[in-house]
């Protein structure tokens, strides 16, 4: 098994600098109403939407990051911010301490960037062909070349279609073969925005396990957006949430838990298909003997509610565990959404 080679840095060095960024976006409004065609010719409106409201963040250099929200947040403005897509209306952004407005040419030479939905491959080419067009186009050097390559090709385990065609690969095949392409030149920071997406179990456990492994070992800087917020868990140390455009929450995934309260999950296994009313929890299923309970232990200690329970009869076994991340996120988005409609009214 190829050893990936570290990098030395100092621990302190900041990867990422977002400084009080706002980036808004215009949109033409049509209301697709013949008697508005004139008027839609004459004077149009115009909708301004606002992606990033004065955000501001640090990463440091070896960090795993995720960075989550809802649909409409924010977080491929920010992806396409740091890697010299898009140039923000106001505020400064660093990378690696270059200018993604003034840099991009070299920060791009550092920086590796992935997109879930699309691809760099060449369509109608053998994988191949798209890593050597790459050495060529990106000048790496030939013995860095065949070096990384032979790494990345072992780790994310590719060998057998290096002579595919890219149109004839699986999806999850196809996501490693780009991870690798991006991976060429040995990028200090590696951006992803839903790497995951569509990917089945066996080929998702590939691609966390090979990220996990990067970062450890290389201390490669990673940013990563999903949805599947149970991967991003799973991947990372620390989690930026962002909602319409602010930056809501920053701290770990243990903290993030705390901030909606004290809930967990109990669930008990009964003999026989008889559900037990327990008195300081909320039944939420109960499938084949099965129950399983909301419970909040911030007003019943745990020996309290054990205490309960061991006066229900025909109980074969107990579980009690935190609730999923994805439950808490929800809760999160919920509250924060009804907080901006009652700033509305």
């Amino acid at each position: 098994m190829s050893k990936l080679e570290p990098i030395a840095i100092p621990p302190s060095a900041t990867a990422v600098r977002v400084q009080s960024v706002t980036k808004t976006y215009e949109q033409w409004q049509r209301s697709g109403k013949g008697r508005n065609v004139i008027k839609n010719l004459i004077k149009p409106e115009k909708k301004v939407i606002t992606a990033l409201d004065s955000i501001s963040f640090n990463i440091q250099v070896g960090q795993f990051v995720a960075y989550a929200g809802p649909n409409g947040a924010g977080k491929s403005t920010t992806m396409k911010l740091l890697c010299g897509m898009l140039q923000p209306q106001t505020g400064e952004v660093t990378v690696l301490g270059l200018s993604p407005q003034r840099d991009r040419i070299e920060l791009m030479r550092r920086v590796g960037v992935l997109f879930g939905n699309r691809t760099e491959l060449w369509w109608d080419h053998p994988i191949s062909s798209s890593f050597e067009w790459k050495r060529v186009v990106w000048n790496i050097p030939q013995k860095k070349y065949i070096r990384t390559r032979e790494m990345v090709v072992e780790l994310l385990d590719i060998g057998n279609i290096l002579n595919t065609f890219a149109r004839e690969l699986s999806l999850g095949q196809r996501m490693r073969a780009d991870l690798a392409l991006m991976l060429l030149h040995e990028p200090e920071l590696i951006l992803l925005d839903e790497p995951t997406l569509g990917l089945d179990v066996l080929a998702k456990r590939q691609m966390i396990s090979f990220l996990r492994r990067l970062n450890q070992e290389k201390k490669t800087t990673i940013v990563v957006t999903s949805h599947d917020i149970d991967d991003l868990e799973e991947m990372a140390e620390r989690i930026l949430l962002i909602s319409r455009g602010h930056l809501a929450f920053d701290g770990g995934f243990e903290q993030l838990r705390k901030v909606v309260g004290s809930l967990c999950r109990v669930i008990l296994t009964m003999q026989g298909k008889g559900v037990p009313t327990l008195s300081c929890g909320t039944l939420l299923s109960h499938v084949n003997g099965i129950c399983e309970y909301e419970v909040d232990i911030s007003s019943r200690s745990i020996q309290e509610i054990l205490g309960e329970i061991a006066t229900i009869p025909g109980v074969v076994d107990i579980e009690i565990k935190k609730p999923p991340l994805e439950q808490v996120i929800a809760e999160l988005y919920s509250r924060w959404k009804n907080a901006e409609e009652d700033l509305a009214y």
